[in-house]
């Protein structure tokens, strides 16, 4: 008998899968950013089916802030600043083909024939999965996590900061 979280599980992944080849099927910038962000809202809903809830909200929120920041640099910085016009999305298609078809079959080779060891029986309850991530993430990975955001961050500032002066130049003239 299916259970209804399975039922969850198969949904989500296929509507994140849809959406995916979705952002590449369109002709536009900001409907592209919008499949992606629900593609990876799917994602974080299926962590969430999976009772991963940490996982989940956190795909979620990084997502939406993410698509958010995209979709407003869009508008300021692009030629079609609606984002709607027509543009091809992909670009050197038989290389691009190729390459997905042999990292799709590297994955599913990776994943069928790899001695993946003895599954959990019994996983620990939520309580304790969250309090272990919580003590990796601050733990060891503190610096790496602090470093890459304030990279993000100082990336952010410079790109603004380097498109102003054109932006300026584009209005003046």
């Amino acid at each position: 008998m299916i259970s209804l979280q399975t039922v969850f599980i198969a949904f989500f992944g296929i509507a994140t899968i849809g959406f995916g080849i979705l952002v590449f099927r369109t002709s536009s910038m900001v409907r592209s950013a919008l499949a992606l962000l629900f593609s990876q809202t799917a994602l974080g809903a299926m962590f969430l089916a999976m009772q991963a809830e940490f996982l989940g909200v956190l795909q979620i929120m990084m997502m939406a802030t993410e698509m958010s920041i995209m979709a407003i640099f869009m508008v300021m910085f692009m030629m079609d600043p609606g984002g709607l016009g027509a543009m091809e999305m992909s670009h050197q298609k038989r290389l691009s083909i190729l390459a997905g078809v042999v990292g799709a079959l590297a994955t599913a080779g990776i994943a069928l024939f790899t001695p993946w060891g003895v599954v959990v029986n019994v996983a620990p309850p939520a309580a304790e999965q969250i309090r272990a991530l919580g003590t990796e993430l601050l733990g060891r990975s503190m610096l790496i996590f602090e470093t890459a955001g304030v990279t993000i961050l100082t990336a952010m500032i410079a790109a603004t900061a380097v498109a102003l002066p054109a932006l300026q130049r584009k209005r003046n003239a």
